[in-house]
């Protein structure tokens, strides 16, 4: 068996890592922040040329998947590179609209392969909230087994990371199907989602190591690199070892959702555990290594450290997670 990325999919990573850098996504993500949605939306369309949001979309709708671990490559890219966006959410939406059929995924399923739909998505299992809701172009709610569009974008709710904005949906809409398919559809998606923020977790981590890697390589104290204390060098390889240590639970969980494989679920609830706490993780290390100048927002470090606790509580808790796990 083999358990490395293909050729394709390194070469896929690459052209993402080498789009999203081209791109300048600390501006797009600022910009985000501050309510001006045209350099998101514009990355969002040059990421669906490449083929991310296609991953996740069955070919009969014009998609090529789904295709678990290009899923897993495509967000940990987006997570490196911390996108805005409701990503996680479109993922989901596309597993749920595809799971559950008719008239609403042919209508919404090719937009969100092409990248001309943006949506978002509240599952009532995890949550009241939608992300970033007031930029899509549908935000969809189950509820018990009803799935419903909802007419607006709800009631805005803040969020430690700026550029993550939650919104209550409202309790009306146009109902699109009802039923226990309907609920068999939204354990899926809700799978899909805790897969795809596990892996912008762990993206994220592997950024905010990085660029501490690089920053205490600079900083000098009493005339040496910070990074030369063995103090350092302990906390920062701790950091590595979660990070490395939840990258085959993420890509093991990949397989297991190709396989459609009985424990999937408690596979994906497990690499959300790992990922999560490691993105943190890296996060603390780089806040703290990185001294007072960590603290300001003119540093683009900030918006990963900011974005790493949502990404770990994000589609399902730790606790949560861990509860999954147990129960098999």
């Amino acid at each position: 068996m083999r358990f490395l990325l293909t050729d394709e999919q390194r070469e896929f990573a690459r052209s993402l890592d080498a789009l999203l850098t081209a791109a300048d996504t600390p501006a797009a993500v600022r910009a985000w922040a501050a309510g001006d949605r045209a350099p998101g939306l514009a990355l969002w369309r040059r990421l669906a040329e490449a083929g991310v949001f296609a991953l996740a979309v069955p070919e009969a709708y014009g998609g090529v998947g789904p295709l678990p671990v290009e899923t897993a490559v495509a967000c940990g890219e987006l997570g490196r590179h911390a996108v805005p966006g409701p990503v996680v959410e479109s993922v989901a939406a596309a597993v749920l609209l595809a799971e559950a059929g008719g008239q609403a995924a042919r209508e919404w399923l090719p937009g969100i392969a092409d990248g001309t739909a943006v949506v978002s998505l509240a599952l009532e299992a995890y949550g009241p909230y939608a992300l970033d809701a007031d930029a899509a172009d549908a935000v969809l709610v189950v509820a018990g087994d009803e799935l419903r569009l909802t007419a607006g974008a709800g009631e805005p709710t803040r969020s430690m990371d700026p550029a993550r904005r939650l919104f209550r949906p409202g309790a009306g809409g146009e109902v699109l199907a009802a039923g226990p398919r309907v609920r068999e559809a939204a354990r899926a998606a809700g799978t899909w989602a805790t897969f795809a923020t596990a892996a912008q977790a762990l993206g994220c981590g592997e950024e905010l190591l990085r660029a501490t890697v690089a920053y205490v390589k600079q900083r000098t104290q009493f005339g040496v690199p910070v990074g030369s204390f063995q103090a350092v060098k302990h906390r920062l390889a701790d950091t590595l070892l979660g990070l490395e240590f939840a990258r085959p639970l993420l890509y093991g969980a990949a397989v297991e959702l190709a396989q459609g494989a009985p424990g999937a679920g408690a596979a994906v609830a497990a690499a959300k555990v790992a990922a999560g706490e490691a993105g943190y993780a890296a996060a603390r290390t780089a806040l703290q290594l990185h001294g007072a100048v960590g603290y300001t927002e003119e540093l683009d470090l900030a918006w990963w450290l900011r974005r790493a606790r949502p990404l770990r509580d994000a589609w399902g808790t730790p606790s949560a997670c861990r509860a999954r796990v147990l129960a098999g």
